[in-house]
């Protein structure tokens, strides 16, 4: 990547860089106020870019939330409601448009919608969701042992490092090839490209041997969230935990950092989005939980940045409220580039809150108004894993700020997240507050009636 640089900046058609990461909670970054963790280079896309702090997984599990994300359409309408599970061929992906505009697209990395939770199973091209260039993998828990194969090399073969280090090698290899193969109208095909990186998902085991500065923390040192409870073993298990997990996450930054420096010296930073978000989060002790699956804030939300690399052009930093949700992922990348949502997906195209007048692309000033006013939360089966809720469970995250979830035929949690963050004042049976769980209740059964779900809700009663 030590090439010259291209000249491409009259090049009108913007380029996308999904950068997925697995089971990074939103509040494990600098500027959103962790004391534990680095995160130079995400803070300085968040500085930069749109930051959609309100971003949630609207299923907090991988492959539920992967093939919303794919298609734009929720887990039961896709049937991918558990991890693991298949996302059906027939089911177009955001790939297809983009290809139909005349994009390339590439995906590298962890796919995790074919079925398998096995390192060892084999993905056919047919199953690899319409990408022109796909190297990755279904499923994989060790990060120093990294098998991928795809496009060019259908054997499975190992990565030589650490798992995001490698991945990210195999995307900058891929784009400098790209980008320096233009066709016949003397420029290359815009792109969108994934790199989806397993890190910091479990086991929390960061690089040994970091090319870059390694921050002295120590378990010991940990400053944990107010809602890890004071119990022994919870605290010493989640200090051990998060120690790795930040290892993991700081790893990622250099990463994210490594690709800023290869668009810009490809020329192609000006012109290229970088998507930055996770599959979910992790409880990591909050609430004594732990991993996914919880409708809890540590695993509901993740991060969600849209920056460009080579500063502001045509592009509106700050902060919003919108709920973004793993539906409106696709359709709002596909806007990004001026692509229209297909017929089929659901999901809000949340794009206008990205784009200038002055870019190409504009459809439009956004409006908060016509926006959805909450996100819809589904756990769908049973989950029987360890330190989480073993029941199935809806919800409902409002952008006022209120969060309902219910288990079957029973109300869970009632949370006002504007006084209380750290959701450590349950109101869901506390008759004060019973008008707020009345609304909540009705919004939640309109998105079920409206996304065709099933689920038993408790019944409405204002309990005054």
């Amino acid at each position: 990547m030590d090439s010259a640089p291209l000249d491409l900046r009259s090049h009108r058609r913007p380029n996308v860089l999904w950068i997925l990461c697995d089971q990074m909670r939103a509040q494990a970054m600098g500027h959103r106020g962790d004391p534990n963790v680095r995160t130079p280079n995400l803070d300085n896309l968040a500085r930069h870019g749109q930051r959609f702090d309100g971003a949630v997984a609207g299923a907090p599990w991988c492959t539920p939330f992967r093939a919303a994300m794919l298609t734009g359409r929720y887990p039961h309408q896709t049937g991918v409601s558990r991890t693991p599970s298949a996302l059906d061929p027939a089911i177009p992906t955001l790939a297809t448009p983009f290809r139909e505009a005349g994009y390339h697209t590439a995906w590298i990395g962890k796919w995790h919608v074919d079925g398998s939770n096995r390192r060892e199973h084999y993905i056919p091209p047919e199953r690899r969701g319409g990408f022109d260039h796909w190297i990755g993998y279904e499923n994989n828990n060790n990060q120093d042992e990294c098998f991928v194969y795809g496009t060019g090399q259908e054997t499975p073969v190992r990565l030589e490092g650490y798992e995001t280090d490698s991945l990210t090698d195999l995307l900058l290899g891929h784009l400098e090839g790209h980008v320096r193969k233009p066709g016949p109208d003397g420029e290359y095909a815009p792109f969108f490209a994934c790199l989806s990186v397993q890190p910091p998902h479990s086991p929390y085991v960061p690089p040994t041997n970091p090319a870059y500065p390694v921050p002295p923390r120590r378990p010991a040192d940990i400053q944990f969230r107010p809602n890890v409870p004071p119990v022994a073993w919870v605290r010493e298990k989640a200090a051990l935990d998060l120690d790795g997990y930040y290892g993991m996450i700081e790893n990622l930054d250099w990463n994210v950092g490594r690709i800023r420096q290869a668009l810009k010296r490809l020329g192609i930073d000006r012109e290229t989005y970088l998507v930055f978000f996770s599959d979910h989060g992790d409880m990591l002790g909050s609430h004594a939980q732990w991993e996914k699956s919880c409708p809890w804030e540590e695993a509901i939300r993740i991060p969600f940045i849209v920056a460009r690399v080579g500063g502001g052009a045509n592009l509106r930093a700050g902060r919003n409220d919108a709920v973004i949700n793993h539906v409106d992922i696709a359709p709002t990348t596909l806007g990004l580039c001026g692509i229209p949502r297909p017929e089929g997906m659901v999901g809000h195209d949340y794009s206008p809150h990205c784009i200038r007048k002055e870019d190409p692309a504009y459809h439009g000033e956004p409006h908060p108004a016509a926006e959805p006013d909450s996100a819809f939360l589904q756990q769908i089966p049973r989950k029987y894993h360890a330190h989480s809720i073993n029941q199935t469970w809806r919800g409902v995250v409002t952008r006022d700020g209120w969060k309902y979830v219910c288990t079957p035929g029973n109300d869970l949690l009632l949370h006002n997240l504007n006084d209380d963050p750290y959701e450590l004042a349950n109101l869901a049976h506390d008759t004060v507050f019973q008008p707020q769980r009345a609304r909540l209740h009705d919004r939640l059964r309109k998105w079920i009636e409206e996304t065709g779900d099933a689920f038993e809700l408790p019944e409405r009663d204002l309990g005054r």
